[in-house]
């Protein structure tokens, strides 16, 4: 019957929207549920770097608008100059997690986990809540709310690293060798975004091939940061010591 229908379709659109919603939030519980951050009750302190984020995104608004208006690109070309500066302009992001960083108080780990897990809960809820809410709940399935999800968790371990990036580079203790790897690593991490769109348009990949080449940079990212700062934790003999702070 026609109300069967309805209560049906209602009923599906629900249940694609609370498949999304969960895809996209449960990563974040988990990691403060099962973190250092639940141990130090270190949620204020995560809204705090998410009230630092929008003052950043603001910052960033203001100076595109004014220094770096758009203008009209004929389709299929590449404005590159407005690519280069809109790249130019996400430096900002390490400006904002530094100040994120250098505020909080306690542990390397501690630091690192309230920047990067309260900057990118707040791009979450300020750039995928709506769409979520608005596209996830209609009548038509589409796997881009699925994807968009995904791209959430993939900014919480982007965000993560470039906060243990930005921590790395605040160290006295660190090789001076190592020191053009983590500003490479983190030039490229502040501009990952522009640079995947850049070669999406001129590949003309998918965007589930941009999410696929995503998840590999933010990977390979991830891995060699790992790796320096484990290295550092073992140069200083430091698990568990209360001198290892920043």
């Amino acid at each position: 019957t026609l109300l069967y229908t309805i209560k049906f379709e209602l009923a599906m659109t629900l249940f694609h929207f609370g498949n999304c919603l969960a895809l996209a939030y449960f990563p974040y519980l988990i990691v403060y549920k099962n973190s250092i951050l639940s141990e130090y009750s270190s949620f204020w302190p995560c809204v705090k770097a998410g009230g630092i984020y929008i003052l950043t995104q603001l910052c960033k608004m203001v100076i595109l608008a004014t220094f770096f208006p758009t203008y009209e690109v004929p389709l299929g070309k590449i404005d590159l100059h407005g690519e280069l500066m809109k790249g130019a302009v996400e430096l900002f992001d390490l400006i904002g997690l530094f100040l994120i960083i250098s505020q909080q108080i306690g542990r390397g780990d501690l630091k690192i986990l309230v920047a990067g897990v309260g900057w990118s809960m707040a791009e979450l809820l300020s750039m995928r809540l709506l769409p979520l809410w608005v596209g996830a709940r209609g009548i038509e399935f589409s796997w881009k709310y699925i994807q968009l999800s995904l791209e959430a968790n993939i900014s919480l371990a982007h965000h993560i690293v470039m906060a243990m990036l930005i921590w790395l580079y605040t160290r006295n203790n660190v090789e001076k060798s190592v020191l053009p790897l983590i500003v490479s690593l983190l030039l490229l991490s502040s501009s990952k975004q522009t640079l995947l769109e850049l070669v999406g348009t001129l590949f003309h990949i998918s965007s589930l091939g941009i999410l696929g080449l995503s998840v590999l940079l933010t990977v390979l990212v991830s891995l060699i940061a790992t790796h320096l700062y484990v290295s550092l934790c073992i140069q200083d003999n430091s698990w568990g010591n209360p001198k290892y702070k920043m």
